[in-house]
């Protein structure tokens, strides 16, 4: 069974969440900034497959160095052209992490090159910094970012889950694992009213 573990748990530093997902391929989604992730990782002894991003933003991807340097795995993104992206992921790829396949969906808004990882089978969505617990939405002050785009990609997001959805990870803050799919509903309105 698929282990999903947030290897920047308790970290005090500027970082997003990182999530280490061990299974059949283990990878970790999103590295954070700023805390040994590659040590972290050892001391979970799952090894490592892959890395994958679901956007650019400094502190998501402030450890990538020293875990492809570690680990010496690939990283994956949205963006090929970004200098840490080894291979893209276009929007409705399908993207093995742990033990499910992952639907990519792109959710630009926060980020142009934001994406959201949804395992449909798992029950599991990786939705980076478009929703956060609490109908919480990813930040649209930032270059890039873009209020109207932002509701347009959590619509998006409302329609590709479904009430199978068990667990949402988010880039900050605590995970949902209570009726996931409320709180993306709630974080729709919070935008629409922002």
């Amino acid at each position: 069974m698929t282990t999903v573990r947030n290897i920047a748990q308790g970290v005090r530093s500027f970082t997003s969440n990182a999530f280490l997902v061990d299974g059949k391929r283990t990878v970790l989604v999103d590295a954070g900034n700023d805390f040994d992730a590659v040590e972290r990782i050892e001391a979970a002894e799952t090894g490592l497959d892959a890395l994958v991003l679901t956007h650019t933003h400094p502190d998501h991807v402030g450890n990538v160095g020293a875990v492809v340097d570690a680990f010496d795995v690939d990283v994956w993104g949205f963006d090929p052209d970004h200098e840490l992206v080894d291979h893209a992921i276009a929007d409705g790829d399908t993207v093995a992490i742990g033990d499910d396949d992952h639907l990519a969906l792109h959710t630009p808004g926060h980020k142009d090159d934001h994406l959201c990882l949804y395992s449909r089978e798992g029950g599991i969505l990786f939705a980076g910094d478009l929703v956060f617990a609490n109908g919480g939405f990813g930040r649209t002050d930032l270059k890039e970012g873009d209020r109207g785009a932002l509701v347009e990609s959590i619509d998006y997001l409302l329609e590709t889950v479904d009430d199978g959805l068990e667990a949402m990870y988010v880039g900050h803050g605590p995970a949902v694992e209570t009726d996931p799919l409320y709180h993306i509903e709630l974080a729709a309105q919070s935008a629409r009213m922002g």
